[in-house]
């Protein structure tokens, strides 16, 4: 039995099986992409619901896992070295999934290249630009009479959509290849309906985002990880 009393989160959140990874998240567009990752990898985990509540995600406990005060975060009890691990940030653990289960990233070097391309387009691009724009349209930003700002995120959104529509013409998954790739951007083009911004950005003149996202639900481990931890 793995000894995860080195972690203080697992005082707060205590693992009831510590031989199998420790996920520590939410079901948000982050969030998703590691339980999806797990989910379809077959790797046995166990889920615990960390809510945005400052309570949670700002307590010594989640802050001692994730100084960045963010899910998701996990604990690998059984590490690369044949010691426990702690992770957060959700591009890094996908990465360190894959090649810890040998799937998902494609099957040569070139393809890992190409998979993790597309992962830091998402990390680093599709994913913030795509939250300021809820940001901008649902949530505090709305108010602001200064709708520049929202014009901006609704440009960028725009201009973003196309780059993947168009990457995805005559391909199902971004790559080629269903991969760690199409998990971190699915989610996110998923959101854009959550936020109440398709409209904003032309989702519907974007076929084959269409069928990508109806694809990647289509999934019987994604539909079954996409409310993983449950929302209370």
């Amino acid at each position: 039995m793995a000894d995860l009393s080195a972690f203080p989160i697992t005082q707060k959140w205590r693992p009831k099986d510590p031989s199998v990874l420790q996920l520590f998240s939410f079901p948000t567009p982050n969030g998703v992409k590691v339980s999806i990752a797990l989910e379809e990898m077959q790797i046995p985990y166990e889920a615990h619901l960390v809510t945005l509540a400052d309570a949670d995600v700002k307590s010594p406990e989640f802050l001692s896992l994730n100084p960045n005060n963010k899910i998701p975060a996990i604990i690998d009890p059984n590490g690369p070295d044949g010691t426990p691990v702690g992770l957060f940030e959700s591009g890094a653990i996908l990465i360190y999934l894959a090649e810890k289960s040998g799937k998902l990233m494609g099957d040569t070097a070139t393809d890992k290249a190409k998979v993790i391309q597309w992962l830091m387009f998402q990390m680093g691009g599709l994913g913030p630009m795509l939250g300021q724009l809820g940001f901008f349209v649902k949530f505090a930003g709305s108010q602001w009479e200064d709708k520049r700002p929202q014009q901006r995120y609704v440009d960028e959104g725009k201009r973003l959509l196309a780059v993947l529509e168009k990457e995805l013409d005559g391909k199902d998954w971004i790559t080629g290849q269903y991969s760690i790739a199409d998990i971190a951007i699915a989610p996110w083009l998923n959101a854009l309906n959550f936020y109440g911004t398709r409209d904003l950005v032309g989702w519907d003149n974007h076929k084959n985002l269409i069928a990508y996202l109806d694809r990647f639900y289509a999934r019987p481990a994604v539909d079954k990880a996409k409310n993983i931890p449950p929302r209370p």
